[in-house]
């Protein structure tokens, strides 16, 4: 029995407060990338490291406050806690390294692809497999023309959000690189849950929220980007762009012939 999927049951609230999330953890992720640039070598995987805990908690947060909007009639959502637990590992590790060949290759066109492309994959792997923790009394499908679209999307906007974060100069810039990184992202999530077909294989059973169970897990995750966003607020360089001076004449150096 085919099932009837509501994405937006609370209405507007879970989409705006996922795209704030994912707009956050971005806005961290990719200053803290940015101040990475200015950093010699022993500093640098720090800061590499924070981008990439913080894209990937925000990425992963997003995902599953979208999820609470997510309800199918006639069925009782749960989440299996291994898999869950494990799109969030995916997201954090393949996030980190588009950002860790940002920080150590530099911004030349060849490096800033190759961390697009590890980003966007990031965000689509770790979508569909948190899609796939998903338990209930049935089956999801999906189309794969739709499927690859959300890849193409999560790909192309998160390139341009990297290259906008560091090739542009200033920090209103690289907020506007996080807000690009939020809708590839959230762009990215919605396209992807466009893609899915539920089938409903025995009974019918009380539709069940899953919005506890959810808002358990949400939590910690929350708290590491609360935690960055207290560390990056004591770096007054990395919040004013102060920064950014620094690593021109690297990156004019690291470009020569």
């Amino acid at each position: 029995m085919q099932g009837t999927i509501d994405g937006l049951s609370y209405g507007l609230v879970t989409p705006v407060a996922a795209y704030l999330t994912a707009c956050l953890g971005s806005a961290l992720g990719l200053r803290c990338t940015v101040r990475s640039l200015a950093l010699d070598r022993s500093r640098k995987p720090g800061w590499l490291a924070l981008g990439a805990v913080s894209i990937g908690c925000g990425i992963w947060s997003m995902h599953f406050i979208a999820m609470l909007g997510f309800q199918v009639s006639g069925a009782a959502i749960s989440y299996d806690t291994t898999l869950t637990f494990l799109s969030l590992l995916v997201a954090v590790l393949v996030v980190g390294a588009g950002v860790f060949t940002v920080g150590y290759l530099g911004t030349r066109p060849g490096p800033l692809l190759t961390a697009g492309v590890f980003t966007g994959l990031g965000v689509a792997g770790m979508h569909y497999l948190g899609m796939a923790a998903m338990r209930m009394n049935g089956s999801l499908s999906y189309d794969p023309g739709v499927v690859a679209l959300s890849v193409v999307i999560a790909v192309v906007a998160a390139t341009a959000a990297l290259w906008a974060a560091v090739a542009i100069q200033g920090f209103l810039a690289s907020l506007g690189a996080s807000v690009v990184m939020g809708v590839a992202v959230t762009g990215m999530h919605y396209t992807g849950m466009a893609a899915v077909d539920v089938h409903l294989t025995h009974g019918v059973d009380a539709v069940g929220s899953s919005a506890v169970g959810v808002l358990a897990l949400l939590i910690g995750p929350l708290v590491v980007l609360v935690l960055a966003a207290v560390i990056v607020m004591f770096d007054p360089m990395l919040i004013m762009g102060d920064d950014e001076p620094e690593r021109r004449p690297a990156r004019r150096i690291a470009g020569a012939p």
